[in-house]
């Protein structure tokens, strides 16, 4: 009987350690993957003097296997954000809402691309680290 209540007693001490391990590894890891090195090149618009623009951007994710897919695409994902950037013009991106519209149609475009070769968006969020046009 004392076997059996220590036996119990061991247990019964180890069982919540066991459930935090378990809530710890379900719980999805919130990731910044940088976009490294920053997107340039050239504004859209159509005046005499070139425009350009830098562009310093993060995306967020949950999990390393996220991570992994996103590093995988980062070719197709700059490809996606310079084709979008380049189509802009500075008073569009100057405008008070314009970098807010920017963000949010490069977070489109980028998680269209992704659910095209994923099947899921894959990124949650994207963010300018910096932004500059000149």
């Amino acid at each position: 009987m004392k076997l059996m209540s220590a036996l119990l007693l061991s247990l019964s001490l180890c069982l919540p350690a066991l459930a935090e391990e378990a809530q710890k590894e379900e719980a999805p890891q919130t990731l910044y993957y940088n976009l490294v090195p920053a997107l340039i090149g050239n504004l859209g618009d159509g005046g005499n003097r070139l425009k350009f623009f830098k562009a310093d951007v993060a995306l967020r994710v949950s999990g390393a296997e996220a991570e992994a897919r996103i590093k995988h695409h980062d070719p197709l994902i700059r490809h996606q954000l310079v084709l979008l950037f380049s189509a802009q013009t500075s008073e569009t991106i100057n405008a008070p809402d314009g970098r807010e519209k920017l963000r949010q149609q490069a977070l489109t475009q980028v998680q269209q691309a992704l659910e095209a070769e994923e099947g899921k968006p894959v990124v949650e969020d994207l963010l300018f680290n910096n932004l500059i046009i000149q």
